[in-house]
């Protein structure tokens, strides 16, 4: 696997201060060894309102000058709004997103099916706020209604995705995605070679060993990226640490499932990109939650934890592939 920085990293939204611009992430990058870009698809960084062809062009030689590639978009898309001007509306950010993805050079767009959103409450993000709306905006409709706009959503933009070279990967994202099976399912009912896979083992309900290598094996050849996440620490003997953060809480650490995943991505022959994000409420020191310092920490020690984990995994020959049977679940 190649190592990504993901721009939600440094957005300005969870930590104090101000956002980096895009060249400054790029160089950012590149100091700390990071193999690629992925750009999160809204302002400051990468609404497609504020990037005309010729300024994704510049931004493109800037980062190759810099051996830096700039590897995706992100897009923070909804289509599962019961209201139907509102899904028409994302479809057309989609497929602006879709258009900036090519311009830059990019090959993939990570979609979601539905997305809460954040919101900046006074200054930093929160998920709260957008959390609590979802169930009374969607609690009229069944499961299978919200689904269904969701995936006449997705045929739409898949269709324009192709037309530009681009490829979708749909992430493993709540709410409307429980695990990797909903994924598949979407793929499938689409039905595009212009859908691919996002799985990403945080989101994962089942971090165990077994259920990462099933789900790998399950995704297979569609699987195009991948995130990772968390803060870190250096041990005393120069190690590593990774933990989770959730609602301000330390859940535990990421060392092993990260391990188990990149042990499985291997054994499927993934060599895209997996990307860090630093996205989640950040600690509070003195009633004031801290700043950019904690972001720049973050992302060096965790090109450096991933690193070794991939150096280490992919440094084994795969056990097994996955099978026939498998492949054709995912496909």
């Amino acid at each position: 696997m190649k190592l990504g920085l993901y721009s939600i990293t440094y957005l300005g939204c969870w930590y104090q201060g101000e956002a980096l611009t895009l060249p400054e992430l790029i160089r950012t990058a590149k100091k700390f060894g990071y193999d690629g870009v992925e750009i999160d698809g809204k302002r400051p960084h990468g609404n497609p309102l504020d990037w005309p062809k010729a300024s994704c062009q510049e931004l493109q030689r800037l980062a190759s000058g810099e051996g830096i590639e700039v590897h995706g978009v992100a897009a923070n898309n909804d289509f599962s709004n019961p209201v139907p001007e509102v899904r028409e509306a994302q479809i057309c950010f989609v497929r602006e997103l879709i258009r900036m993805t090519a311009d830059l050079g990019a090959k993939q767009l990570r979609v979601f099916l539905g997305w809460w959103g954040i919101t900046r409450h006074p200054k930093l993000a929160t998920y709260d706020i957008a959390e609590g709306y979802w169930p009374i905006i969607h609690e009229k409709f069944s499961e299978e209604e919200i689904w269904g706009w969701c995936r006449e959503s997705l045929i739409e933009c898949a269709r324009y995705a192709g037309e530009l070279g681009v490829t979708l990967a749909l992430q493993n994202h709540k709410p409307i995605i429980k695990d990797h099976r909903d994924v598949l399912r979407m793929v499938r009912e689409v039905n595009s070679p212009h859908l691919q896979v996002c799985l990403d083992v945080p989101l994962m309900p089942d971090k165990s060993a077994a259920a990462i290598s099933e789900a790998a094996r399950a995704v297979g050849s569609k699987q195009v990226m991948s995130h990772f996440g968390g803060e870190f620490d250096r041990n005393a003997d120069g190690s590593i640490t990774g933990v989770d953060r959730i609602d301000g809480v330390i859940t535990g650490e990421t060392n092993q499932y990260y391990r188990d995943f990149a042990r499985a991505m291997n054994e499927i022959g993934y060599h895209g990109y997996i990307s860090y994000e630093l996205c989640h409420q950040l600690p509070v020191v003195n009633g004031e939650t801290i700043g950019i310092e904690f972001a720049h920490k973050n992302a060096q020690l965790a090109v450096e934890f991933m690193r070794e984990i991939i150096r280490t995994e992919y440094g084994k020959k795969p056990t097994r592939q996955a099978t026939p049977e498998l492949s054709a679940i995912a496909r």
